[in-house]
């Protein structure tokens, strides 16, 4: 299964992405993306990827309230405080055997 990872949206000013940038984990290890990812938005990744490939996202709280089928996360950057910018991330399974 893979996740797919959309920036949704950005609080401040993200030197890294902008809304509409995605990237993959295909087959649960394999981290796939045409420009380069700010580890930030890895670190926050991190604890829950394994865990979405096999649970739902309202299983581990991170289910968006219009479509609790997607899991919301965002980066580490706390952009108020730093100048930075805060990058909210919206990941999607795809590859279940019920898609």
């Amino acid at each position: 299964m893979d996740l797919i990872v959309r920036v949704v949206e950005i609080k401040g000013c993200c030197p890294a992405y902008k809304e509409g940038d995605t990237f993959c984990l295909r087959e649960g290890y394999l981290l796939e993306s045409d420009k380069p990812l700010c580890m930030h938005s890895l670190a926050s990744l991190m604890p829950h990827y394994n865990a979405l490939r096999v649970s739902p996202p309202t299983s581990w709280g991170l289910a968006g309230r219009d479509s609790p089928e997607k899991a919301y996360i965002q980066c580490l950057d706390p952009y108020e405080r730093t100048g930075g910018g805060t990058a909210i991330f919206e990941i999607t399974c795809r590859g279940k055997e019920n898609d």
